[in-house]
């Protein structure tokens, strides 16, 4: 489709029901992102963040318990770690990545760039890698920038100048985008072509607004439509053959009713037939092998125009 400078992310197209394949014959790509980040809102994790109950109570009895359900049920999930929780829980990281699930970065303290400088932005990004390969061995294939309980707005804090960065350092995939329903291509300069392979994440499969939100203490708790809303969408996609991301904190879902609720989900899932239940960086190394951008972005020449009276 037409590029439209500043406007859009990628090219206003989807990859048909009919054209999707998922390895072995499934039917459905299934993505499940475990969130270690604490920090409360985008300036990071600060002390009060890293040294809370909740998240002690994640890091500790809620993690263990995770890790004990998806054992039993033979799921790999993305765990997803600014660099301060790498560094402070570096047995544990380690003892998650030997489990054989995937470590992704995100941030160094788990922050929002928006109001960072480019050159501190890049550095941040480079010292979270290198942080990450030195608690693990491995250098993280994702990039995420998920949301934080006292963000404005619930949908993440990746912006252009961050797929471009994530490029440039060598990161295959970033795991929060909106434009699809699939994984798509996240066009940074439509000329080149320039873009980066993109995962979904929607707020509404997030344990973040559901369990406790916005504040601890307030009393906002809302597992029943969290529930419901995992069914009907992995019922929708599944029914199409699509694909179902979602995403759970071990401080919130880790414990009592709340984890039974993600126990129950979850069993449901894996007793589907025909689910492709994988890593993120499983999903993108997928996608990028059978629906490369070279061929799957359709990109057309800009016919965007701005005039004096525009509001762009």
């Amino acid at each position: 489709m037409p590029w439209k400078d500043n406007y859009t992310s990628s090219d206003e197209t989807t990859v048909f029901d009919d054209r999707i394949s998922w390895p072995a014959g499934a039917r459905i790509g299934f993505n499940l992102v475990v969130n270690l980040n604490p920090a409360s809102g985008g300036r990071g994790i600060d002390a009060k963040d890293l040294g809370s109950p909740q998240f002690h109570f994640g890091m500790h009895e809620g993690l263990d318990a995770f890790l004990k359900l998806f054992d039993a049920l033979g799921l790999v999930a993305t765990f997803t770690v600014p660099a301060l929780v790498a560094e402070a829980y570096a047995g544990t990281i380690r003892s998650i990545a030997a489990a054989g699930h995937e470590i992704a970065a995100q941030g160094l303290l788990g922050e929002d760039p928006s109001d960072l400088s480019v050159e501190e932005e890049a550095w941040r990004m480079r010292r979270t890698a290198e942080t990450i390969e030195k608690t693990i061995g491995r250098r993280p294939d994702g990039w995420y920038g998920l949301p934080r309980p006292d963000d404005r707005f619930a949908t993440g804090s990746l912006r252009r100048e961050t797929i471009d960065l994530a490029t440039e350092q060598g990161f295959l995939y970033v795991g929060n985008g909106l434009a699809d329903d699939l994984p798509y291509y996240w066009v940074t300069d439509p000329a080149g072509p320039r873009s980066l392979l993109t995962l979904p994440y929607y707020y509404h499969l997030d344990d973040t607004y559901f369990l406790m939100f916005p504040h601890e203490g307030t009393g906002l708790e809302r597992p029943a439509p969290l529930l419901r809303n995992w069914r009907a969408e992995f019922a929708a996609q599944y029914r199409r053959g699509r694909y179902f991301p979602m995403t759970v904190s071990p401080a919130r879902s880790g414990w009592g009713h709340r984890f039974t609720m993600l126990e129950t989900f979850l069993r449901e899932v894996t007793t589907m037939p025909d689910v492709f239940a994988a890593s993120s960086r499983e999903i993108a190394a997928h996608w990028a092998a059978h629906f490369p951008a070279a061929s799957t972005l359709k990109l057309q020449p800009s016919i965007w125009r701005d005039h004096a009276d525009s509001l762009s």
